[in-house]
Parts: C-alpha cells; sequence; structure tokens
C-alpha cells in the first residue's frame, strides 16, 4: 500500500507514484487499516504517546520518544515533505505533478496479421482524439507519433522531438474472437513506467473498451477534470461494435493519402453509416475523403467538395461537437463555396473545440493567407506545427509561408529541414523550386524538380532529358527561356494526362512568367469555372507579372478575395 504524505489518501495499486488529487510522491504506507510496527508513516492522529518500534527479535517494544527526538523527528519530516514537493515542482511545474503533455505512440499489431493493422492504428487514433479533449492538455497529433510507427525508440527520445511528458505505449493482440491490449503510460523523462494495465475482452466489447482506455489514461493524468470533461473523454459515437470498424478501416485507408486508398476509405465510411445511420463521426470521415479529393485529381472539385459538405452538415446535425466536421466544413466554405466569414466561424469553432486539432489550425492558416493576413497565418501554422511537429505538410506549408513573408532565410532552412525528415516528400521540393525560383536561383530550382519527379514516380531518364532541356534553355534564353522550356513540358503533360497533369492555374502562372498574359488570363479563367482550389492562391509570386493588369482585379473581386 502507498500513502500520500500531503493529502493521507491511501492506494492500493503499487504501479501509482503519484497521488491523483495533489499530485504528491507517495511513499509506502501501511499494510492494512491498523498501523503496524513497520509502517513508515505515522497515523494522522498519533500524538507521540504510544509509538513502537521494532527490533531485529522481532519484539515491539513500546517507547517514549524525548521532546528532543519529537523535535528532530517533526524536523526531518518537513524537510522531507518539503523536498519531495521541490522535487515535483521542480520536474512537473506549477500543476504539483500534473502532466500537460503527452504523445501516444503507435499501437503494435502483435497478432502477425496485416489484415487487422487496422485495429491497432484505429486504436491509437481513437485515444489520441479522445485525450485531445481534455483541456490544458497537449496531445501529440497523429502523424507526429506515427513517424515511429515499426520503430524501437525510447521514451526520452520521443520527450526530445515532441516535447511531452509522457509516454503511452500499447500492443494489441487478437485471436479469432478474442482481443488483448496491453497499456503502458512511461515518464518520458526517466523511462519509468507511472501506470500499466492489460485488458482482455471480445471484440465485440470494442467499443465499450476504447471508451474504458480513454478514461483509464485520462486518470493517470493528475489532472482535476469536471464531470463535464470526462463525459466527453469517453463519449462514444455509436454503440455498434461493426459500424466502429468500418469506421476504423475507413481512417486507416484514409490516412494513407493515395486516390485509391481514399475511395476505399469512402466505401468504408458509407458502410458504417449504413449500418448506424446516427454515427456521426462515420458522417465526419465521408467528408474528409470528399474533401482531399480534388488535393490528389484535377478538375474534380465541382463532383467532390459538395459531397463533402453534405457529409460534414450531417455530421455536425448529429453532434455539432465534433472538431474535425467544422473544420471540413469550413475548408468547403473557404476552398469552394467561397463564403469567406462562415469559413472563419468555422475554423474557430473547430479549434474551440479540440485546441490540439493540427489540421484546423493549418487550414486556418492557410485561410488567413489568402486573406492577406499574413502574420496572423504565420502564427496559426506555428501553432499547427506545436500540436504536430513532425507533420511533412505542415512543416512544408511553415516553410512556405514565410518565404511567401519575404523571409528567405528562414524559409530555406525550413524546408531542407523537412526534406531531412524525408527526402521522399515531394511538396517540400516542390516549395523548395519556387522559393529559389523568387530569388532567381534557377539552377537549384532545376535540381529541386528533379528530385520532386523522382518522388513522383517519373522513369530517370526522363527526369535528365527534363532537366538538360532546361538548363540548356536557361543557358541560352537567361530566366524567359528557362520558364519556357517549364512551360513546354507543362503542357505536354497535361495533354497526355489532364486528371493528374498540371492544375490550369500553374499553367496560368507559367504564362505569365514566359511573357503571355493573354494566355495566362484564359487559363485563370478556367481555372476559375472549374473551381480549383488553387484559384484563391492569388497572391502566388509566378502571378507577379500580370497582377497589374485590370483583368486581375476583375477576378480579385469577382471572387471576394481582400484587394
Amino acid at each position: 500500500m502507498k500513502r500520500c504524505p500531503e493529502c493521507r489518501r491511501d492506494y492500493y495499486d503499487e504501479t501509482l507514484l503519484y497521488c491523483l488529487d495533489d499530485g504528491a510522491a507517495l511513499l509506502e504506507g501501511p499494510a492494512s487499516g491498523n498501523e503496524s510496527a513497520t509502517a513508515i508513516l505515522p497515523d494522522a492522529h498519533t500524538t507521540g504517546e504510544a509509538q513502537t518500534r521494532t527490533f531485529d527479535t522481532g519484539k515491539a517494544i513500546p517507547t517514549k520518544p524525548s521532546k528532543r527526538n519529537s523535535i528532530i523527528a517533526g524536523g526531518l519530516g518537513i524537510l522531507l515533505v518539503t523536498a519531495l514537493g521541490i522535487g515535483s515542482y521542480l520536474y512537473y511545474g506549477r500543476d504539483q505533478g500534473e502532466i500537460s503533455s503527452i504523445a501516444v505512440l503507435p499501437f503494435v499489431n502483435e497478432s502477425g496479421n496485416p489484415e487487422i493493422e487496422y485495429l491497432s492504428d484505429g486504436m491509437t487514433d481513437t485515444l489520441i482524439n479522445n485525450l485531445s479533449r481534455i483541456p490544458k492538455l497537449s496531445v501529440k497529433a497523429r502523424s507526429s507519433v506515427f513517424r515511429y510507427k515499426g520503430k524501437d525508440v525510447e521514451p526520452q527520445k520521443v520527450a526530445a522531438d515532441l516535447n511531452v511528458q509522457a509516454v503511452v505505449n500499447g500492443r494489441v493482440m487478437q485471436r479469432g474472437d478474442n482481443l488483448t491490449l496491453n497499456l503502458e503510460m512511461v515518464d518520458a523523462r526517466s523511462g519509468d513506467q507511472i501506470w500499466g494495465e492489460q485488458y482482455v475482452r471480445k471484440t465485440g466489447d470494442l467499443v465499450m473498451l476504447q471508451s474504458d482506455i480513454a478514461r483509464d489514461v485520462s486518470n493517470k493524468l493528475r489532472q482535476k477534470l469536471s464531470g463535464a470533461d470526462t463525459e466527453r473523454i469517453s463519449k462514444r459515437g455509436t454503440e455498434n461494435t461493426e459500424a466502429y470498424q468500418q469506421y476504423l478501416k475507413g481512417r486507416f485507408h484514409w490516412n494513407k493519402r493515395t486516390i485509391e486508398d481514399i475511395n476505399k476509405s469512402i466505401e468504408h465510411f458509407q458502410r458504417a453509416i449504413e449500418i448506424d445511420p446516427s454515427y456521426a463521426r462515420a458522417y465526419a470521415g465521408l467528408a474528409d475523403s470528399y474533401a482531399v479529393i480534388p488535393s490528389y485529381t484535377n478538375n474534380r472539385s465541382k463532383e467532390a467538395f459538395p459531397k463533402a459538405r453534405t457529409a460534414a452538415m450531417k455530421a455536425l446535425e448529429i453532434d455539432n461537437s465534433l472538431a474535425e466536421a467544422h473544420a471540413t466544413l469550413g475548408g468547403v466554405l473557404h476552398e469552394f463555396d467561397w463564403k469567406f466569414e462562415e469559413a472563419e466561424k468555422e475554423f474557430k469553432r473547430a479549434i474551440e473545440l479540440d485546441p490540439n486539432y493540427a489540421t484546423a489550425h493549418h487550414w486556418y492558416a492557410e485561410y488567413l493567407l489568402t486573406m492577406n493576413r499574413d502574420d496572423e497565418a504565420l502564427a496559426e501554422i506555428k501553432r499547427a506545427h506545436e500540436c504536430d511537429p513532425l507533420s511533412l505538410i505542415i512543416n512544408s506549408i511553415l516553410g512556405l509561408i514565410h518565404g511567401l513573408n519575404g523571409n528567405f532565410v528562414e524559409s530555406e532552412a525550413q524546408l531542407k529541414r523537412t526534406v531531412e525528415m524525408d527526402p521522399n516528400f515531394g511538396r517540400a521540393h516542390l516549395f523548395l523550386a519556387g522559393l529559389y525560383e523568387q530569388q532567381g536561383r534557377f539552377e537549384e530550382a532545376i535540381s529541386e524538380y528533379e528530385k520532386h519527379a523522382a518522388t513522383n514516380g517519373m522513369p530517370a531518364e526522363n527526369i535528365a532529358k527534363l532537366s538538360a532541356s532546361v538548363r540548356q534553355a536557361y543557358k541560352t534564353g537567361g530566366p524567359k527561356g528557362y520558364w519556357q522550356a517549364l512551360l513546354d513540358f507543362a503542357k505536354k503533360g497535361a495533354e497526355i494526362d489532364p486528371e493528374s497533369g498540371p492544375p490550369l492555374f500553374a499553367l496560368a502562372g507559367l504564362h505569365a512568367q514566359a511573357g503571355d498574359k493573354d494566355r495566362a488570363f484564359e487559363y485563370l479563367e478556367r481555372s476559375f469555372e472549374q473551381r480549383e482550389v488553387d484559384i484563391l492562391r492569388l497572391n502566388d509570386p509566378m502571378l507577379a507579372p500580370i497582377r497589374s493588369d485590370p483583368r486581375f482585379k476583375g477576378l480579385v473581386r469577382r471572387i471576394g478575395l481582400p484587394e
């Protein structure tokens, strides 16, 4: 048994190290309700007149401590409690042991069956989402923690990378209808276990299991939660295990971010809705799937965004507290409906409901960028980065915004850091190429385009031919020759594959740089008519040569962007 030296509360869970009420370090307490001869802590009502001590003979000999001994003992006790209090303060801060930051690492699938990988990943996602609802708790986002998936990493390494106080590890085993989950919370600085538990359930109890896990983990954080907080943490979106499993499969495929997997995610979310038509999170997942389709294919905004809007609104009709649905609706209102004031309200509501939702901060930053509120955009993307420090896209957007704000040195450093995290992340190479073009560093831009093309699977011989032709054009024709060579290549790509070739907006920018204003506006008009997402990026440096043209200002007004 253990006892808190501050509030005197007794604990029978030997894995606990700190009091759940005041955060003080626990000490070994009496083994039973009666004070034993070997107890470390005296009873709260002991006056010093009837204490006992034990010698090696095992005989209890009554003693009456002298006044001097009582003073010394009392002084030592005060020093001990003070030292413990100072240590707790220095280690955890003002909240006396309260854990204020945590990372839930990807649960390990120990079943040996890749077909249930969705389950270990999905249970991780659900716990992250549930813990994110705790006020004043920083929960690192999925894309950051999943960079450790499949790696044997020490908690101290995670603490250094993500700046957290605690790490949660889990191992999932499924055999037939039996599900076993081993869970532990580790002090990220010392590597000591704070708490551990094994859950053995039937797969039919999966929904209840997730609520139990969220409740148990939140109880170990030593935060004082209100009843409403506890209810939000353990809230279940559905009572149907099959619907929940379909939802987890949907998120599993959605997170892979290929057009094939996005289409699979739609199938699973729709199946979850068929099973449970009142499952709000399934509608939110469906909305997210439709919302990202335009980012992976060209000319499908008019098909995908209305479906995303319908699904998001249905999710909010069922449960208006879903931050994901508010953020997705904000994205549709921003990028497709061009209802900018309404979009901002949705982004702010999403962040209010879940301050740890990095995607909401990210999308809101992009919204602020299109509104020419550059300083606010930078602050918001930095907040997204705090929530999700290892997200490749957030790191890339942070670098992009630095560049658009004219801070080329920091932009280059940030984008290079992103490339170091993953050299195969094409978007970072693309942003670096654009940054170098802004500065007239065309040779370096060509190198980044080569790397970007390689990440998209272009054959090496084709890349070599492309780069050679652009370099030669730049050598003989200067910047104008460079832009014309890029334009010729981009147009060929669009003719070969309109679905995955360059967007109309990109072709407009290349025409602008090549000096063909009329063709640039022709492509901008087509981009406007098809409601391409990129048409909102009219502050792109590529369009600088045509920005003073009256046609440009007219386009800005028609969209409703600030002039």
